[in-house]
């Protein structure tokens, strides 16, 4: 179970990070591209955390969009390490979070199970 100040930075990582993907990124795939990060969960030592994204797209779209976050991650991480008030800044790993595009599924699922009942 997380402590609540593992909880508190590990929001902190996931709002700071997605101001910095919008305002300061330069890559234009983190742009032109639908996705969010939809958790962080950061080790108790701080020394990694996990980003998980949603990507609303392509498997190639998801694909670039890893790779992009990739390609930045020292610039994402010592912009990070700017406004975290932590001793250590995490080393950052960006994961795909099928979550919301299998929630999605369920739903057409359910839609369509609803509509064959009609």
């Amino acid at each position: 179970m997380a402590s609540h100040r593992l909880e508190r930075i590990n929001a902190q990582i996931q709002r700071e990070l997605s101001l910095i993907i919008s305002q300061k990124a330069k890559d234009r795939r983190l742009h032109n591209t639908t996705f969010g990060i939809t958790d962080v969960k950061a080790t108790q030592d701080l020394k990694v955390a996990k980003v998980y994204i949603s990507v609303i797209g392509s498997q190639e779209e998801k694909e670039g969009i890893i790779d992009a976050l990739n390609n930045a991650k020292g610039f994402l991480r010592s912009s990070l390490g700017r406004v975290l008030k932590t001793h250590t800044t995490p080393e950052l790993i960006f994961k795909i979070d099928e979550s919301v595009e299998y929630g999605i599924h369920i739903d057409q699922i359910l839609s369509e199970l609803e509509n064959d009942k009609k």
